[in-house]
Formats: C-alpha cells, structure tokens, sequence
C-alpha cells in the first residue's frame, strides 16, 4: 500500500497568499511538476498510488486561505483515494470554529504552519488546538510550504520547538513535511526522542546528495522507520518522487560510501501511514498492496 502523505490542492493561486500568488506568477514554480494544484491535475499525478493526503492550508500573517470546505468537497469525490487534513491557523480568532467545522465535513487531521501563520508552536493557542487533536486522535502535520513568502518567521518553523508539545502530548501524532528541511538533522533528533513523530520525504527526495545523506543519517540514528513517503504535489510527483528514492545510492557510485538498503527504501515508499498516524478512511479495508502503475515504478536502482 502507498500513501502519498503530503498532497495540494487549491482553486486559486491567490488562496496561497498575495506574496506567494506573485512568486508563482514570475515562474516561481521552478520545476514543479505541475504549474497548479488543481483537481484535473491532482487526479492525474495521484493514479499511480493507493491513497493521498489533501492538505489544507491557512495562514493569515501571508493572507493564505485554502478554504476546508474545498478540500472536504474534493476529498468527497474519490473518498475511497483521498483523505483531507484541516488548514489551520490557531491564531486566527476562528480557529476553535474552523476546527470544529473541519471535523464535522470528515477531515481526518490538521495542518499547520508556524512560520507562515507567525506564531511560536508552544503559543498557548496553539497548544490548545494540540490538546483537542490529541483527545480526538487527530494528527497534526506540520508545514512550511513553497515558495516561502518573504513574510514567513524562518525561526518559528524549527522542529526543536516541538520538543515541548511532543513531551506534553506524547500520544500526538506529529508529522513533519519535508523531512523538517533545512533542518533535517533536528528533526530526526527529535524523532529519535519521541515514538509519535514523523517525517515525510517530499522535497529532499528529488535531491539525489540530499536524500542519500537525510535516509544515512534516519539509519544511522534508528529512526528511519519514522519517515513517511510524501510527493510534495505539485512541487512534486509521487512517480518522481519513487522513481528518485530507489535510485538514492547514484550519487555514491564509485565511492566507499556506504549504501543505502533498498530495503529501507521500500519500507519508506510503502509504510502504513494511515496506520501510524490513526487514520481511518474509506477505501482502508480493500485498498491493494501496489497498482499496475506502480509496479511499473518499482525497478531496480
């Protein structure tokens, strides 16, 4: 089974914020491997996987608003293949309503993304918001996304200070999008302290000298079985994403650097997420191991 824990959606560039609209405007979108994060091009990149996360998105202090009620609509589409996650913003005067709301159109978890939304993770709003996901059994996932307005608070988005709710909600499942990059070495640290934390490795797996030394590192400290397949779409494909996974060690040939098990690489593309993170969708009780496309995918290095 693969799941796909780090998926966007969203109808206007304009829902990501004027700074980042703008940015995406200029060609910020590099080589994102789709331009817009729409449902036509959703529906295609996710073919080749079992299920996906939808994430929501909002951060007033960079005017992000990607509206729950659209992720939950969209998710509702292909319930048995997708599962919405709540943008939240517990600094916004709404967020106790908005996360009600979001519970009751079925969004299985919440989003959040301090850098963006400009608040310190142990803020007592943001703790609050913490202490329902943990009673509920909600995940919360924790995001900075690109292209980084210049507004965002870099400071904010550091994983070690999730140490504090990680030891006052130890049952809290937290998972962080892109591996915490840039600071990959961090988050795995706090991995190895915390059983309920996570990563997903959108982003870092597309950077061939990146992802070999983030997946060493994982091994190296025991926490490699705490990382999540993500694609990052549409910064990202999950085909892409695999593909550049099972080809980790290209970047050591010829070296006496030691490689990374192919093993370990499939547990990651393959990991029960849904399990891990407590999170019961439709499609859970007859989903296959891989699709036709993916076996395609599951080639040799």
């Amino acid at each position: 089974m693969i799941i796909d824990c780090h998926t966007r959606l969203w109808s206007d560039p304009k829902q990501l914020g004027q700074e980042t609209a703008l940015k995406l405007s200029k060609g910020g979108s590099g080589n994102w491997a789709e331009d817009c994060g729409d449902a036509a091009a959703h529906g295609r990149a996710m073919s080749c996987i079992d299920a996906s996360l939808v994430l929501g998105h909002r951060a007033d202090l960079a005017g992000a608003y990607v509206p729950n009620e659209l992720i939950a609509e969209f998710v509702s589409r292909d319930s048995d293949r997708r599962i919405g996650i709540a943008g939240i913003d517990p600094m916004s005067e709404s967020s106790k309503q908005d996360l009600e709301i979001a519970q009751r159109l079925g969004l299985a978890g919440v989003c959040v993304s301090p850098a963006l939304a400009g608040f310190h993770p142990t803020h007592s709003s943001a703790m609050k918001i913490y202490d329902h996901c943990c009673q509920e059994k909600l995940p919360v996932i924790v995001t900075m996304p690109n292209p980084i307005p210049a507004s965002a608070i870099l400071e904010f988005a550091r994983p070690v200070h999730w140490d504090e709710v990680a030891r006052t909600y130890p049952e809290l499942r937290i998972v962080f999008t892109q591996m915490g990059y840039p600071w990959i070495d961090e988050m795995l640290v706090l991995a190895g302290k915390h059983e309920h934390v996570f990563a997903e490795v959108s982003g870092i797996a597309t950077r061939p000298w990146q992802v070999y030394n983030a997946l060493s590192t994982a091994s190296s400290l025991g926490v490699i079985d705490r990382l999540l397949f993500g694609s990052g779409f549409p910064t990202s494909s999950p085909q892409q994403a695999i593909e550049s996974l099972y080809s980790v060690n290209i970047s050591i040939k010829g070296t006496p650097l030691p490689a990374v098990p192919r093993s370990r690489v499939k547990g990651i593309i393959e990991r029960n997420a849904l399990e891990l993170l407590q999170i019961d969708y439709a499609g859970q009780s007859h989903s296959s191991t891989t699709t036709p496309t993916t076996k395609s995918i599951h080639k040799d290095a």
